[in-house]
């Protein structure tokens, strides 16, 4: 998400930290490679415009106080700007009603339907609460059974009437959700090839039927500018509380996540990450400025890590990290844990600096977490305690034991050991600016 972006915005900044002060010469070669990044991530030129303008103006009207680096002072600015763009301030679902109630709609292919199975996998995760989902697509083939499949994986029930009228299809749902002690439900609406009369005519039906709290348009991110139109299109006729963007997970430029919210008005709240049930993260701004610059989301890794880990598990790796003393048991009890929060990838992104250290570019194929696990489980309990005493012939027996080859127990030696010292860094609180 946002890496050739991120990485762009990164080395023009990177630049600046050698400057001695702010001039309106340096500022001016960081504002040409920072538009073109922008540009190049397909971001809208009059956003682009807009904003390296407002970072100009502010980076040249700032007092650089003699305890800040030019540098740093440049970074923060273009952080809050980037900030700013994407909105300012999170904002939250309205999920007031009993039941709430959300309407989900987009055009055809913008995975609405598994978002509808996401977001009611997120809303059951994070308030412990019953949702309902609706099939209210009753035209595309097997809209249906894409549903209802959905909800059997997660364990979420479905209502559902086969091909009827739609909006008596909504209605019903909701009286259903009343009558069963439900306390979300979430419509997943038809979609068209393109916004229509019929289309449109009927989601002001159900609107006016059931009264959504929320009514959020589902887009693919990988649509580009398009978007923006997409999303006026249907603005103007429901009055969309939401976005939520699909496949930021995929091969896209970002650039339209940079763009809705100054163009539409319209808030992003929630962003599709991966293909897993799990794949959808809240949108915050703040933290969205963060990782693109490079500087790790620490507050959504905790986050994510409290869903998975073991209060006292978490306290006691902890400490250990702290003492200097966290081993592979601790790492292989700790993997077990966070296996269930989808790619271990996604979770190393997060760490600040995590482009620069070459995190963002590591891939561990599940299989490849499978090896580690088996390469673990083959160490003895002293090895696994104390693995500087892991030498060739201790390799060599691991290696058989587990099915692998030396080089992969090395290769797994050596990233803990560097895992080891970013904690060290974490732990004495000597992680620096990633510029």
């Amino acid at each position: 998400m946002f890496e050739s972006l991120g990485n762009r915005l990164q080395n023009a900044l990177h630049k600046m930290k050698g400057y001695g002060k702010i001039t309106e010469e340096n500022i001016g070669d960081m504002m040409r490679e920072i538009r073109l990044a922008l540009l190049e991530a397909d971001v809208n030129y009059q956003v682009v415009k807009e904003f390296t303008q407002e970072v100009k103006e502010k980076a040249l009207g700032e007092e650089v106080q003699s305890s800040i680096q030019p540098g740093e002072l440049f970074v923060k600015i273009v952080k809050d700007q980037l900030t700013e763009l994407l909105g300012g301030e999170s904002v939250p679902l309205n999920v007031q009603g009993n039941p709430a109630i959300l309407m989900l709609v987009g055009l055809q292919g913008s995975g609405k339907t598994t978002t509808a199975g996401k977001l009611a996998n997120y809303l059951r995760k994070k308030h412990a609460k019953k949702p309902l989902l609706v099939a209210c697509d009753v035209y595309r083939p097997a809209a249906i059974d894409q549903l209802m499949q959905l909800g059997k994986q997660l364990n979420i029930e479905v209502y559902e009437e086969g091909k009827k009228n739609p909006v008596t299809i909504a209605k019903n749902a909701l009286l259903y959700a009343k009558q069963n002690g439900f306390d979300y439900v979430l419509v997943d609406t038809a979609g068209r090839l393109h916004i229509d009369e019929a289309l449109m005519e009927e989601l002001q039906n159900i609107e006016k039927e059931i009264s959504p709290q929320e009514i959020l348009l589902v887009i693919d991110a990988m649509m580009g500018q398009d978007a923006i139109h997409v999303i006026t299109g249907f603005h103007e006729k429901l009055q969309l509380t939401g976005v939520i963007l699909t496949k930021l997970d995929g091969d896209t430029r970002g650039g339209v996540a940079l763009s809705v919210r100054h163009l539409t008005h319209v808030p992003i709240k929630f962003v599709g990450v991966s293909e897993k049930p799990d794949g959808l993260d809240f949108f915050d701004p703040e933290r969205m400025a963060g990782r693109i610059l490079g500087m790790g989301d620490i507050v959504s890794l905790v986050e994510k890590a409290q869903e998975a880990i073991d209060e006292k598990e978490a306290e006691k790796a902890a400490k250990k990290m702290q003492q200097g003393k966290f081993d592979l048991e601790d790492f292989l009890s700790t993997l077990k844990q966070i296996k269930k929060l989808g790619p271990l990838e996604n979770l190393l992104k997060l760490i600040p600096g995590a482009s620069k250290m070459g995190l963002n570019q590591v891939k561990i194929p599940p299989k490849q977490m499978a090896h580690i696990e088996a390469i673990i489980l083959s160490m003895t309990p002293e090895e696994r305690r104390k693995p500087e005493i892991i030498k060739a012939s201790r390799k060599t027996r691991i290696a058989k034991g587990c099915g692998l080859s030396v080089q992969e127990v090395n290769k797994l030696l050596a990233q803990f050991d560097q895992m080891k010292k970013l904690m060290k860094q974490f732990s004495n609180g000597h992680m620096k600016m990633p510029f």
